[in-house]
């Protein structure tokens, strides 16, 4: 089968693409001498993280216990559950301890902490938890020189049913910076900080071995990771446009997601045409909105993935995406007739993917090589 006969709108991931950024990541783990503990919630699939270990099981993170039981399933037996867990799940983690998983989950609550452990206990489970740390999202985690930290890190190490397993963060604000030196700024922030809890532990007299760091633009930019024992990072597979814009990704050569679409519609008296992939094909994600990298719901490339220069979808209703020429000169409508295929590139990959349960996958050319699954859900 090719990209001709496919029903429209579906994933198209490219192989090639995929394989040069995984050995791009591998190799900067390598000079950073930390593991790779790869973020498997973009992809959400075996075939991928397979393929970032060389065929085999490796260490992975994942956003949700549907991934750590999709993946354990497959064989991956450490894996490291990066939301903060509450004890009403704990029922679910037990199953997948059970399967013979290292599972690891993070907390940032001495009360949570007690609650696992006095579970623990009834389970006749220990239950390995990190404390998580906030180095500059101010999302979940605690800072590392706040009291609580230590607490909360305490609480773990003296619970019967608990264990102290590490420290882990996640530099969200990475995302937000302007240049490469902003960049490299936010991951020498990110090493300092989550290595600054760590000693702050170590100095209360308690374990910490494992310092777990890292997001796609961080891990990219790093330059020392001294004290860190492992990197994660997940987009990275994929890329996306807001990687691009970021300074992360080549546009033309390190996105290898895209959503292949059919012309539906012609709208001349706007300056436009309907695709068949709107906001639940593409999702309604607009991160590059703002930049100067503004890609509005996604840049337009042909069926073999060359960008088309002016072109970008400028709206996206539920199953329409509208599709116009971003400087307002006039489409040109003979180049694209109903029928054309086209290819999406996405602002942002995980939510792009999230809508599909396959991929099918090329390599560098229409036809379909392989398909690869992917899992859903929470």
């Amino acid at each position: 089968m090719t990209l001709d006969e496919l029903y429209t709108p579906c994933l198209i991931a490219d192989k090639g693409i995929v394989k040069r950024n995984i050995d791009r990541m591998n190799k900067q783990a390598e000079r950073l001498g930390v593991a790779l503990r790869p973020h498997v919630k973009t992809a959400k699939s075996v075939e991928v993280a397979l393929m970032i270990n060389g065929g085999s099981v490796g260490p992975i993170t994942v956003s949700t216990l549907r991934e750590a039981e999709y993946f354990a399933a497959a064989g991956f037996k450490d894996i490291i559950y990066a939301v903060s867990m509450v004890p009403e799940k704990l029922d679910r983690a037990k199953d997948i301890i059970d399967r013979g998983v290292d599972l690891k989950m993070i907390i940032d609550n001495a009360d949570v902490a007690r609650a696992i452990s006095d579970a623990g206990v009834r389970y006749h489970r220990v239950y390995k938890l990190m404390v998580e740390i906030d180095v500059d999202m101010h999302r979940a985690g605690l800072s590392p020189d706040d009291p609580e930290m230590l607490n909360v890190a305490r609480a773990i190490n003296d619970g019967e049913g608990t264990e102290l397993a590490g420290v882990l963060t996640h530099a969200g604000e990475s995302y937000h910076s302007k240049n490469e030196e902003d960049l490299i700024a936010a991951a020498q922030n990110e090493r300092d900080l989550i290595v600054r809890a760590a000693e702050n532990i170590r100095a209360a007299g308690l374990p910490c071995p494992i310092v777990s760091c890292g997001s796609t633009p961080t891990a990219t930019h790093a330059k020392d990771l001294s004290g860190v024992t492992e990197l994660r990072a997940g987009v990275y597979v994929f890329q996306d446009l807001y990687q691009a814009g970021s300074g992360n990704a080549d546009a033309e050569s390190d996105l290898a997601l895209s959503v292949l679409t059919t012309v539906i519609s012609h709208k001349k008296n706007q300056n436009r045409i309907i695709t068949d992939a709107g906001g639940m094909a593409l999702s309604k994600d607009q991160s590059t909105r703002g930049t100067d990298f503004d890609a509005g719901y996604g840049l337009v490339a042909d069926i073999d993935g060359k960008i088309i220069d002016n072109l970008y979808v400028c709206s996206a209703n539920q199953e329409h995406g509208i599709i116009t020429t971003r400087d307002g000169s006039a489409f040109d409508f003979d180049r694209f007739p109903i029928g054309t295929r086209l290819r999406i590139l996405p602002n942002h990959a995980c939510m792009t993917a999230a809508a599909y349960d396959k991929y099918n996958v090329v390599d560098g050319g229409r036809e379909i090589v392989e398909i690869w699954n992917r899992c859903n859900g929470w």
